[in-house]
């Protein structure tokens, strides 16, 4: 075996190579071996020559230079990169391969047979890993004859690993170019009436239980270069469900002097389908006999010759959500939670401990993320319309994806007959006096509960350490479950649903629609909109010291503030931003996630939001912007009243409206609270949990404090009390973590692994226009700015904001813009109920909107109608 070679073995055959060999066979080379264990899976035989190979041809001092320069270069340096590449390339291929080397491939190559043909794959170490795939980053070439061609197509497989897009991939997930080799695989060639590629997960909606089949004529070149149409079959258990045959036009077989050629296929057999339903059948067979072998779904490429199915590669499907573990044989219907609460990046071990040990109810975790499966409450009526009803409000999308698998009804076993009537169309009509139910002073009630609370908390919490801290934050976690506040949401349920009757009565007795976005302009008591004005106030501060707004041009570190001091204003300056960080510190970018860099950890990055309101806006701007709005709408509420008056009824009309209003505008502004009073929690719990990481680091048990972020609750009382860590397990769950950063979490996901989209529904939609919801009333034209983080954003005044999510940290660039476009989000959504507050026209779930609309592109947002223009 393998482990019991000596050092310096150039050439290894499959059947001594398995999948732990990755580092001298590549993932390719790895993964053959492992396939040519497997009883009755047919392999063409073959070897691999080794990165000890590799490594001999590339130790010299001029490849090692090169590529030092190589590791210094990022993606956008595209014409070094092309340079560089070109260099290595030729320098590998003209470098003599060593007499030891030859020799052991000529000996393999003949074990073999030297009259056969072969195909020469490249095979690269960090290649066909469960987390990155570099399949297509080398080269292949087919149909290889002869000693004297395989030795070539060895050396241009070597020189292929500096290909510009396999140096660019390389940059991209962080792998270090000198440290990545290549084995070189040599495989009999089959040469197969039909070949293709075989998912054991479909690849369009990654269903797990469904196996997709793409085959064409000939080799499968044709098929994985885009010459030719696939005929595509895909099977569920046994059963073709659907079937798709192609015109194929062309097919590539083999050369009978080496390499391969194009052939017209005559046009009687150009809708042959190339398969048999025995023959799929079969193949559905070999690909779950292949993905139980590996573990995980498979893109496996095969061919068929002469009625039997070869494998000549297999490897994991890395584009894969993952799917939450159910244990129960049930059908699950998973709904993101992420959408609901803006923030859909992934999260750490710690922040996904902390959100499940304070939901109230029992959530799933998949790919850093945290789900919840509604396939329970679907199954009752009332359970049904209080998801959809909820659903609808925070992701319209959400709504329709659940909607689609509801109507389906091949997952979840439901009888929508016994549906309410309506509830598919939304919840009937509000009664004006169950609204009428709240005093405007519970408001002013629950902020001073939830302050007093956060404030013996606080206190409480300061002489705790050790394993009594986790004890006692677990016990306010369990507190805050059990002693829920049944007012608080009440509260937010009545300015929805005032909200809501505002909007329905005013389109029915007046046709006008959206007129609550105009009356909900400047509401007391909104915490997140007060906090963008705040920030204005600041910037009015530092704005009379020149010294001051230079010197925070300038400095990019966390003492911001001792240098500060030293300057003229540099007190003012620093006791306006510390009062500001007193209010609202806990707040950050994704400040659900425990684990995130608060503002008052890092005030840094509240500078170039400070300097952006210096040179946009007025001194006075927070006041007068929140003046106008409040005055936008009196003058809204007077026109409605006015005319309400003049319709039959008009004075009672005018009158319960009027009541609405009020209830509306005294109530709206508690929405963004409990969030607020959440995160404020929170930041308690983390500064107490980041003195006992400073502890432990101290001691020697963690090696840097945010190694904490990385455990759960029990396993840091674990720590605590062995005072000891395993560090393999911290260094997996980054590495998981970084994995999970690049995935786009699903909306609503099916425990098959189903990915459901939902897709909204707009009548005379104007061609060309990108369909989300309006959230926001008005029209507004201005450039498009495409930000992915609130850090990194430029706005100018008149800029229209798009971007994926907005959670409250985003709030202070809304006093920049003039119009909102998200992609994820709903009506009653931080960003539209801000949006709202500052009478900005919004559009939000709005798929792939960052990738739709260029950067400075001028668009047009139809905030009443919900769509967006390029214009």
């Amino acid at each position: 075996m393998l482990n019991n070679r000596k050092m310096g073995i150039y050439t290894l055959g499959f059947q001594e190579i398995g999948g732990t060999h990755i580092a001298v066979a590549g993932g390719k080379g790895a993964n053959l071996g492992e396939l040519a264990r497997i009883s009755g899976i047919e392999v063409p035989g073959g070897f691999c020559i080794t990165t000890d190979a590799f490594k001999e041809v590339t130790s010299g001092a001029e490849i090692g230079r090169l590529l030092e320069r190589l590791a210094g270069l990022e993606v956008g340096r595209s014409q070094e990169i092309a340079a560089l590449g070109r260099e290595l390339r030729g320098t590998i291929e003209a470098t003599d391969m060593p007499e030891m080397v030859r020799e052991e491939i000529m000996k393999q190559v003949t074990k073999l047979g030297e009259g056969h043909a072969y195909a020469v794959r490249s095979s690269a170490t960090a290649e066909d890993l469960p987390h990155a795939s570099f399949a297509g980053q080398q080269d292949t070439y087919l149909n290889v004859l002869g000693h004297k061609a395989i030795l070539e197509h060895v050396s241009k497989c070597w020189a292929s690993l500096f290909t510009d897009r396999a140096i660019i991939y390389r940059i991209q997930n962080g792998f270090d170019h000198r440290k990545v080799s290549l084995a070189v695989v040599v495989q009999r060639m089959v040469f197969p009436e039909v070949s293709g590629i075989l998912f054991t997960a479909d690849p369009l909606n990654s269903n797990r239980k469904v196996v997709s089949i793409d085959a064409s004529f000939g080799l499968g070149e044709a098929l994985v270069s885009g010459l030719v149409n696939a005929d595509i079959y895909k099977v569920r258990g046994g059963e073709i469900i659907e079937r798709k045959v192609a015109a194929k036009k062309v097919a590539i077989y083999a050369s009978q002097a080496g390499g391969t050629r194009a052939q017209e296929i005559e046009p009687e057999n150009q809708e042959l389908p190339t398969l048999t339903d025995e023959q799929i059948l079969r193949l559905e067979r070999l690909g779950r006999q292949i993905e139980s072998h590996f573990g995980s779904p498979q893109d496996i490429e095969w061919c068929l010759a002469n009625g039997k199915f070869y494998v000549v590669q297999s490897r994991p499907i890395t584009t894969l959500y993952p799917v939450p573990e159910a244990i129960d044989g049930q059908n699950h219907l998973y709904v993101s939670v992420g959408h609901q609460q803006m923030m859909t990046d992934a999260m750490r071990p710690l922040g996904l401990s902390t959100w499940l040990l304070t939901s109230p109810r029992k959530m799933a975790v998949a790919g850093g993320r945290i789900f919840v499966d509604v396939a329970q409450d679907l199954a009752t009526p009332m359970g049904r319309k209080v998801v959809l009803d909820v659903l609808g409000k925070s992701d319209p999308l959400v709504r329709q994806a659940v909607m689609e698998i509801l109507e389906r009804g091949d997952f979840l076993d439901i009888n929508m007959d016994e549906s309410p009537a309506g509830s598919a169309q939304g919840p009937p009509p509000h009664d004006f006096f169950a609204l009428n139910s709240y005093d405007p002073s519970i408001v002013h009630e629950l902020i001073g509960r939830s302050e007093a609370s956060i404030a013996a908390l606080t206190e409480n919490i300061r002489t705790r350490s050790g394993t009594e801290l986790i004890d006692f934050i677990l016990d306010d976690f369990q507190q805050r479950k059990t002693q829920a506040d049944p007012q608080s949401f009440g509260v937010i349920v009545t300015a929805m649903n005032a909200a809501q009757w505002l909007n329905e009565k005013m389109s029915e007795w007046l046709g006008e629609k959206n007129v609550a976005d105009t009356l909900s302009q400047s509401v007391p008591h909104n915490v997140t909109s007060e906090m963008g004005l705040s920030l204005l106030d600041v910037a009015d501060v530092i704005r009379p010291y020149p010294e001051v707004v230079s010197y925070l041009r300038d400095v990019n570190d966390d003492h911001l503030m001792d240098g500060m001091r030293a300057l003229h204003g540099g007190a003012e300056a620093a006791d306006a931003i510390n009062g500001f960080l007193a209010r609202y510190g806990m707040r950050c970018a994704g400040e659900i996630d425990i684990t995130r860099t608060r503002w008052a950890e890092k005030p840094a990055i509240l500078i170039p939001l400070i300097l952006s309101n210096i040179r946009n806006q007025e001194p006075g701007a927070g006041k007068r912007k929140f003046e106008q709005g409040r005055q936008e709408a009196a003058r809204k509420e007077a026109e409605l009243l006015n005319r309400l008056r003049e319709l039959p009824d008009g004075e009672q009309k005018a009158e319960e409206t009027r009541q609405m209003i009020a209830l509306m505008r005294s109530l709206a502004g508690y929405r963004e609270y409990p969030k607020y009073a959440i995160v404020s929690r929170y930041f308690v719990y983390k500064k107490a949990l980041m003195e006992e990481a400073a502890r432990l680091v101290d001691a020697g048990v963690l090696r840097e404090t945010e190694d904490i972020y990385y455990l759960e609750f029990e396993e840091i009382r674990g720590v605590i009390l062995s005072r000891t860590i395993d560090y393999q397990v911290i260094d997996r769950r980054k590495e998981a973590y970084g994995h999970f950063e690049k995935l786009t979490p699903p909306r609503v996901m099916t425990s098959d692994g189903e990915v459901v989209t939902g897709k909204h529904s707009h009548e005379n939609l104007p061609e060309g226009a990108i369909a989300g919801l309006g959230v926001s009333a008005g029209v507004i034209e201005g450039r498009a700015r495409v930000v992915l983080k609130m850090e990194e954003a430029d706005l100018e005044p008149g800029d229209i904001l798009v971007t994926a999510f907005t959670d409250p940290s985003w709030t202070p660039l809304f006093v920049a813009i003039k119009g909102l476009v998200t992609e994820v989000g709903g009506l009653m959504t931080h960003g539209a109920v801000i949006a709202r507050e500052y009478g900005l026209p919004a559009v939000v779930g709005v798929d792939n909107a960052t990738r739709l609309i260029a950067d400075r592109q001028k668009i047009r947002v139809h905030g009443t109608e919900g769509y967006i223009e390029l214009l």
